[in-house]
C-alpha cells in the first residue's frame, strides 16, 4: 500500500511590523547652523536607520523681495524687525505637502508650555511628523499663530537668540524616545536610577598632588548597592538644589 505525499504547508514568517520614521521640519533662517549637530552622534544615527528624517525649509526661499529679506519694521514702532508673516506660512506649507499625516506644528516663546521628557514621550507616541517654528529677532508676525494654531513651547525661563535651539533640543529629547534609536532601553535616563555623579577609570586620578578616588561600592558589583547609592547621591543633589532656590 502507497502512502500518500502530501505536502506540507510551508510556514509563514511573521510579518515584520514597518517602522514609519519620524519626520522632523525645521522652519529656519539660518539651518546651516544645526546640521552639524544633527547629523552627529544619536540623532545621525537615528537618521542613517531611517527612524527620523529631518529636513529644513528656509522662508528666505519664498519671499517675494528680490533680496530675499523677510524682517520688516513693526507696525506701532519699537525696536528691531519683525519677520513677515508670507513667507513662513509658506514654508511650514511646503514641509507639510501632501502628505495625510499627523502633524504637530510647534511654536517657541518664553511664555509657554514647558518643554519635558514627558512631553516628548506624549508626542512621539501620538504624532507621525513635528514642524518646529524657528523665529529671530524681534519675533514673528502674530498673525502666523493665529492662522496655524500652533502649540507653544519654551524650553526654559529665559530669552534666546532664535528658536534653532530649542528645535534642537525638542528633536534630541524625543528621538531618544523613538525604539530603536538607543537600542538598550535603560540607556533613558528617566527609566533609571541616574546619579549625578558617574566614574571610570583610572581607580585613583592623581590631579595637582591629590588623589581623587572612585568611591568603593562602585566597585562591588553588587547591584543592589549600587542602586542605592546612586539613589542616595540623586537625592543629596536634589536637596541641595531646592535649598538654593
Amino acid at each position: 500500500m502507497k502512502r500518500s505525499s502530501t505536502a506540507l504547508p510551508a510556514l509563514k514568517k511573521p510579518a515584520r511590523k514597518k517602522i514609519t520614521a519620524k519626520r522632523f521640519h525645521i522652519i529656519s533662517l539660518f539651518p546651516e547652523t544645526m546640521q552639524g549637530y544633527l547629523n552627529d552622534s544619536i540623532i545621525g544615527r537615528a537618521q542613517e536607520k531611517k527612524l527620523i528624517k529631518i529636513d529644513y525649509q528656509n522662508p528666505r526661499t519664498f519671499t517675494k523681495d528680490k533680496f530675499a529679506r523677510v524682517d520688516l519694521r513693526p507696525y506701532g514702532g519699537g525696536p528691531g524687525m519683525v519677520l513677515q508673516a508670507e513667507p513662513y506660512l509658506k514654508a511650514i506649507e511646503k514641509a507639510k505637502g501632501k502628505r495625510v499625516a499627523k502633524t504637530k506644528v510647534i511654536f517657541f516663546a518664553p511664555e509657554g508650555k514647558q518643554f519635558t521628557n514627558e512631553l516628548a514621550r506624549e508626542w512621539v507616541k501620538k504624532y507621525d511628523e513635528f514642524i518646529f517654528i524657528s523665529g529671530r529677532y524681534e519675533g514673528i508676525d502674530a498673525r502666523v499663530k493665529k492662522i496655524l494654531r500652533p502649540e507653544v513651547v519654551t524650553v526654559g525661563p529665559y530669552v534666546l537668540t532664535g528658536g534653532e535651539l530649542p528645535s534642537m533640543i525638542c528633536i534630541d529629547a524625543m528621538t531618544r524616545q523613538i525604539p530603536g534609536v538607543l537600542g538598550d532601553f535603560t540607556s533613558l535616563e528617566e527609566e533609571r536610577v541616574a546619579s549625578p555623579d558617574v566614574y571610570t577609570r583610572p581607580d585613583v586620578l592623581v590631579w595637582k598632588k591629590k588623589k581623587y578616588k572612585v568611591p568603593p561600592v562602585l566597585k562591588t558589583g553588587n547591584h543592589r548597592l549600587i542602586e542605592e547609592w546612586r539613589k542616595g547621591q540623586l537625592e543629596k543633589t536634589q536637596a541641595a538644589s531646592k535649598k538654593e532656590k
